[in-house]
Parts: structure tokens; C-alpha cells; sequence
């Protein structure tokens, strides 16, 4: 049996779904229009014209003519151009979804709301053709960037801390170890695609490099932000980046590949900072039993 709901009560789902359907619609749009292929543009552009019409639905029973929320639709431009296309889209799939869900308890009260569910399954699988990004291809690339730069060089970093105990020392030092290390980095894996008969395997290094030279930044920048001697906060700070950097791009994996993201996200961090703690041991003993002193 279907509980009635009150009219004030469905008067206030119906704003919600009205603004979310606007604010949709207006991500599609700049979604189609930033769009190089035509086909993904025909799509997407379609799939904002239905929502546009699903916003007029709702007015009916609103009474308003509602805006798409400006704030979400601009963070969500900033994250089309960071992250592409298809993490966008896919987290739209993802709220559209829970939407259907909710549109269930006014179907009883609004008879437009069978068809929109229906439109909105439609939505689901004209997605599925859309979400074939380029940078996808080169996931594995870029996880073997970060997760390298993470291992080598927090443990490097961390090692070096205790020893030299001197911020813009250990920033150097981190930073010749980084370059080094991104140009090696992209080096072995150019000649290990190409050894697999990838054409592309340039671009696949490419992204490899990218990713480990700028995690070799975020890694250093707390070194170049603390005075000289605040070194053992330098190094708590670049512990808190690495894990918000493990953080972020598992999130991304997650939603862009729909894996698990905890059990990802713990394992990348249990290693990387277990390195980093075993390193600064090691540099402590190696201060103390070689009598080193910057």
C-alpha cells in the first residue's frame, strides 16, 4: 500500500526534483557543448532537452519557474575540466539514479512521473555509450605513477628529514630525487609498453611521467612552505597529502571504473606510509650510527 502524502509535503519534493532535473540539465548542455565528438554531443544534448522538459512537468505542479542551482553547476564545470567528461557523468548517473528512487513515492500523485522514470532508465544506457574517455585507456599509466612517486619518495623524503633536519635541504634533495625519478620513471615505462607492442606507448609514458612529477610536487611543497627547522611538521603535512592524494584518485577509480574504493584506498595507504615510517627509522639509525650531522 502506497502512503498519501500531504500536499505542502509533495509540493516540497516536487521543488527538489524540479531544481535537480534544472541544474542536470544545464551540466548535459555544457557537458554537449565542450564535447569534441559528435555523436557523445547528439547525445548528451538530448539527454539535457529531457530533463529541461521534466523541469516544465514539475512547474505544473510547483507553480515555479526554477534555476539550476549556479554553485553545483559550477563545480561541477571545474570538474569536467580536471576530470574529464565521464567522472561527471557518471556522478549524475549515480544521484539520477537515487532520484527514480525517490520519484516511486509521488507516482500516485503525479501520472507524468511513469514516463520520466522511464526516460530517465533511457538516460542509463545512452550514458553507457557516452563514457568512453581517451584518458581512461591510460588509468593503469597514471596509477603507476602515483603509486610509484607515493612509495619512492615519501620514503625517500621521510628518510631524509631526520637526517638533514632542514626543510630546504630536504625540498632540494626531494626535488632532484623527483625529476630524476619522473624522467626514469617515464623511461621504463615507454620501453615496457613498447616491448608489449602498444602503438600508443609514448602516451601511456607521457601520462605516467605527468602523474609522478606532480605528486613529486605535492609531495615537496610542505618542505618549501615551514621554516627550516620545522621540519617534523613538514613531514606530518606531506603524510596528510599523501593520503588525501591516495584519497582522491582511488575516489576518481572508483566512480570512473565503478570499483571498490576502500579496500583500494586502505591497501595504497597502509603501503605508502608503512614505507615512510620504516624509511625514517632507517635514517634515524643512519644519523646515529654514522655520526652524521648537517
Amino acid at each position: 500500500m502506497v502512503k498519501k502524502l500531504s500536499l505542502d509535503l509533495f509540493k516540497k519534493i516536487m521543488l527538489k526534483f524540479q531544481r535537480a532535473e534544472a541544474t542536470g540539465a544545464a551540466i548535459y548542455l555544457y557537458c554537449a557543448n565542450h564535447t569534441k565528438d559528435e555523436r557523445n554531443k547528439k547525445i548528451l544534448q538530448k539527454i539535457a532537452m529531457e530533463e529541461a522538459s521534466h523541469t516544465e512537468i514539475w512547474s505544473k505542479y510547483t507553480g515555479k519557474v526554477l534555476k539550476p542551482n549556479r554553485l553545483k553547476v559550477f563545480w561541477n564545470i571545474i570538474l569536467f575540466h580536471l576530470l574529464g567528461y565521464t567522472f561527471v557523468l557518471k556522478i549524475l548517473e549515480s544521484r539520477e539514479y537515487s532520484d527514480v528512487e525517490g520519484l516511486s513515492a509521488v507516482i500516485h500523485m503525479a501520472p507524468e512521473v511513469e514516463g520520466i522514470i522511464n526516460q530517465e532508465a533511457e538516460h542509463e544506457h545512452m550514458l553507457k555509450d557516452v563514457l568512453d574517455e581517451e584518458r581512461l585507456n591510460y588509468i593503469g599509466a597514471m596509477v603507476l605513477g602515483l603509486n610509484d612517486a607515493l612509495v619512492e619518495l615519501t620514503g625517500s623524503i621521510a628518510g631524509l628529514t631526520f637526517v638533514l633536519m632542514n626543510t630546504m635541504l630536504i625540498a632540494m634533495s626531494g626535488i632532484i630525487m623527483g625529476i630524476a625519478a619522473t624522467l626514469s620513471m617515464a623511461a621504463s615505462n615507454y620501453l615496457a609498453e613498447k616491448a608489449d607492442g602498444n602503438p600508443k606507448a609514448l602516451k601511456a609514458s607521457v601520462y605516467t611521467g605527468i602523474t609522478y612529477f606532480f605528486t613529486v610536487i605535492f609531495l615537496v611543497l610542505p618542505y618549501l612552505i615551514y621554516p627550516k627547522d620545522a621540519y617534523l611538521y613538514a613531514l606530518i603535512t606531506m603524510i596528510f597529502v599523501v593520503v588525501f592524494l591516495i584519497f582522491v584518485f582511488n575516489y576518481y577509480i572508483s566512480v570512473v571504473k565503478s570499483k571498490p574504493f576502500w579496500s583500494r584506498f586502505f591497501e595504497m595507504t597502509g603501503i605508502s606510509l608503512s614505507v615512510a615510517v620504516i624509511s625514517f627509522l632507517i635514517g634515524m639509525l643512519a644519523k646515529y650510527f654514522l655520526g652524521v650531522d648537517v
